[in-house]
């Protein structure tokens, strides 16, 4: 039968042995008390009579500080030997110290050296950005690449924190599937045993359904996008949450996904002031995310956009720039609705007052970071989105499931996405999404 960590512990203390620890947090509940603890050097300096080293393991870095004179010879020259990225385990009694990263720090009494690794490549030297690519496996051990990594877990778990607590129901829509979603031009086509099939750009009409058996959802998973761009803003595989809401309407959607945002910003600044302290971030700005945000027509950006100098021309959709000049009229998050049918979804609801504008939203991030969510109140109307499917050149069989749920209980009902990749750069101040997720699959950049 298994035994918990904390029995463990208990055991090893009653016996007068080192306590296992597993995690730099789990430190705090041992200080005047000795532990045993696996990792990896960090970092390490010594003087020759006092050493100092960083040990990385399950939640952080702790630092180690070993003395020559109370250490045995073995244990000492061990650490001597130890380069960086060596596997060790350390033993020693665990001392408060508030300067130290999680506020202790551990006094050695014994070290191991169980594996000494030679010539790792990323070195504390300036690097080349093609070089640390090629070596993202690696590169993800240096300060900045685990801080922005555990800011994107506790957006991620955020995320699922939000929805539960507002009675949501997670979906696991299909990655494989027979249609597009956004467009024919992006997609990834594979084979699916002689039909054609595709990597999902979105889980979206997948909910729709869902929404009507179960009223509130959402889904979070792998999204593709075969755009050749290469802009720190894209990527072909990236994640993305969408919720789908039974019954609410354009307004009602503005305010969740002003909520979510709010939600998310205020968890990052309480749970990942290390992190952000780490990445140099600035927060200053995402202090003062909290609603209600600005909200611009597309008509009235526009008129923005060239006041400001920009060539834009009513019907036109924006891009990276005009998104950024557009933003930094704003200290908050900005959202823009209302936009010309021409350019957007085939499943967007039209604007009651003028049915060349749908009722659909884009939130825009300031400091430079642009769309961070896109949405819509959807159509719920069987045959206008019949006749939008037509006017969009859509195979109408391959949607005749999405039809079926306006033909069977039509409901009014509306939904946004979110990428969480651009809303982890822009928590943490990075400038290129390649650095928001573990292994960034880029144009014509596959490895590792």
């Amino acid at each position: 039968m298994s035994q918990s960590i904390e029995s463990t512990e208990t055991r090893a203390g009653e016996l007068g042995e080192p306590i296992p620890v597993d995690s730099v947090h789990a430190l705090s509940r041992h200080v005047g008390r000795e532990v045993e603890l696996p990792g990896w050097v960090d970092h390490k300096r010594s003087s020759g009579k006092i050493a100092f080293l960083q040990i990385r393991t399950a939640g952080g870095v702790v630092q180690a500080v070993a003395s020559r004179a109370e250490l045995p010879a073995e244990d000492w020259e061990q650490i001597e030997r130890a380069t960086q990225e060596s596997t060790v385990r350390v033993r020693g009694k665990v001392k408060e110290d508030r300067r130290a990263p999680g506020g202790v720090e551990i006094q050695l009494l014994g070290f191991t050296l169980l594996y000494l690794t030679q010539d790792f490549p990323i070195t504390p030297k300036e690097h080349g950005t093609a070089f640390l690519m090629e070596h993202r496996h690696l590169w993800l051990r240096s300060t900045r690449q685990r801080s922005a990594l555990r800011v994107r877990s506790e957006v991620e778990q955020g995320i699922r924190d939000f929805f539960y607590e507002r009675d949501f129901t997670l979906i696991d829509s299909p990655i494989l599937t027979p249609a597009a979603c956004e467009g024919t031009s992006t997609l990834f086509e594979t084979d699916y045993f002689g039909d054609k099939a595709f990597l999902s750009q979105s889980g979206q009409l997948y909910l729709e359904p869902a929404a009507a058996a179960l009223g509130k959802v959402y889904c979070f998973g792998p999204t593709f996008r075969a755009e050749k761009s290469k802009t720190r803003r894209h990527l072909m595989e990236f994640w993305m949450v969408e919720p789908e809401v039974a019954f609410l309407e354009f307004d009602g959607l503005c305010r969740l996904a002003e909520e979510f945002v709010c939600y998310l910003t205020a968890r990052v600044l309480d749970r990942c002031r290390e992190e952000l302290n780490a990445l140099e971030r600035d927060t200053a700005k995402l202090e003062q995310v909290a609603g209600p945000f600005p909200r611009v027509t597309y008509t009235a950006a526009i008129d923005l956009l060239r006041q400001a100098g920009a060539a834009i021309q009513w019907g036109e959709d924006f891009g990276g720039d005009e998104e950024t000049l557009l933003a930094s009229r704003f200290e908050k998050p900005l959202l823009v609705t209302h936009f010309p049918a021409s350019f957007k979804a085939f499943y967007m609801q039209p604007a009651p007052d003028d049915p060349d504008l749908v009722l659909g939203l884009d939130l825009l991030a300031p400091e430079g970071y642009g769309e961070i969510i896109g949405g819509s109140q959807r159509i719920h109307d069987h045959d206008l989105l019949l006749a939008r499917i037509e006017q969009h050149r859509l195979p109408v069989a391959a949607f005749q499931w999405y039809l079926d749920v306006r033909k069977y209980g039509a409901f009014p009902h509306s939904g946004f996405g979110m990428g969480i990749e651009r809303f982890v750069a822009w928590m943490c101040g990075l400038s290129h999404l390649r650095e928001t997720i573990p292994y960034p699959r880029m144009l014509y950049k596959i490895y590792p």
